[in-house]
């Protein structure tokens, strides 16, 4: 599916955030959000024929980056929104993220999640003080529905990535990475809404002029690489893939601009791509990623040496993995 997009939207004057919006998120991030470590390894830099630089946002409060965009998100409620409360929804990063934003901010959340979002991230976002409502997505639409709350209870809907202060927020994780380990070739970063891409985007292009962006999405969710090879909105419905923080429906109204304006290349990677180098993470770097969160790293070492020598960043994204359900999957293949 498609939808058509005003071709005014794409244009360089309605890009609703810019470097110095990141820079805004940064301080206003500073003393809350952790500066995650930047790790390297001997044998992904040998099998690559590249020096790689993983930025580890799974050791990011709440397990994901998406602290970073609910935390500044949060942070610039007017006093009356702060004590209305907010509204999000989220399969669990945002979700988490959010919740325990709030809780640092004293501001009550609400969050809408999938029925069958994973386990941990469930216990996660309720232990943070979060209001959860489960939905089935199969049958809802969770924008509608949330949408819908927000008007009856008077909250402000924070959703998971199509929004400037979300954006600025998630650039900030780039933005720390290029400061630590300085210019960069190339820069892998997953792709589910495109807030933490176009963000990412951003603050490279402002540090590394030079740095081709890339952004990574399942081939089973493969709408935002559709997007930007047609420039036209593309759309998937409930794809099955592990991947679950990558099972948004589309690219938002400011992150699909923003893809367009800074990104320049999107791929995909097969779903045991995904696992096969999840666990290769795992073990050689003793790092544990969950499957969205691996998806960048998937694609670089899939396709082995890019141009050899090249300097690569490769974001991490989150943690937080259902072992459970992992374990249920790997036993079925």
């Amino acid at each position: 599916m498609s939808s058509s997009i005003n071709s005014e939207m794409l244009s360089y004057q309605n890009l609703q955030v810019n470097y110095t919006d990141i820079e805004h998120a940064y301080r206003k991030l500073q003393g809350v959000a952790y500066s995650t470590p930047v790790f390297t390894s001997a044998t992904v830099n040998k099998l690559t024929q590249c020096q790689v630089y993983f930025k580890c946002e799974n050791f990011q409060r709440a397990g994901a980056f998406k602290f970073r965009g609910a935390y500044n998100a949060l942070a610039q409620l007017s006093h009356q929104e702060s004590q209305q409360g907010v509204i999000t929804f989220s399969s669990g990063n945002h979700a988490q993220a959010c919740a325990l934003a709030g809780q640092l901010l004293s501001v009550q959340t609400t969050i809408l999640m999938p029925e069958d979002a994973p386990a941990v991230k469930q216990a996660a976002t309720c232990g943070y003080g979060g209001n959860v409502i489960f939905y089935d997505r199969h049958t809802v639409n969770r924008e509608e529905l949330g949408r819908e709350i927000a008007h009856e209870k008077g909250l402000k809907l924070i959703p998971p990535y199509n929004h400037p202060h979300i954006v600025a927020g998630q650039g900030t994780a780039a933005m720390e990475l290029i400061q630590e380990v300085g210019p960069l070739d190339r820069l892998y970063v997953p792709c589910g809404g495109g807030g933490l891409l176009s963000g990412s985007a951003i603050a490279a292009k402002a540090l590394s002029p030079n740095c081709r962006v890339v952004g990574v999405e399942p081939e089973k969710a493969d709408d935002a690489t559709r997007s930007f090879q047609t420039q036209t909105l593309q759309t998937v419905e409930n794809p099955d893939t592990v991947a679950d923080g990558a099972r948004t429906p589309c690219l938002g109204t400011v992150t699909f601009p923003l893809v367009l304006h800074y990104v320049d290349a999107m791929q995909t990677v097969s779903e045991e791509s995904i696992l096969k180098w999840m666990l290769f993470i795992w073990e050689r770097l003793k790092v544990v990623v969950e499957p969205t969160g691996a998806l960048a790293a998937a694609a670089v070492l899939e396709q082995g040496a890019i141009q050899p020598h090249q300097r690569v960043g490769v974001i991490l994204s989150g943690g937080n993995v259902d072992l459970a359900a992992l374990s249920t999957l790997f036993a079925t293949r």
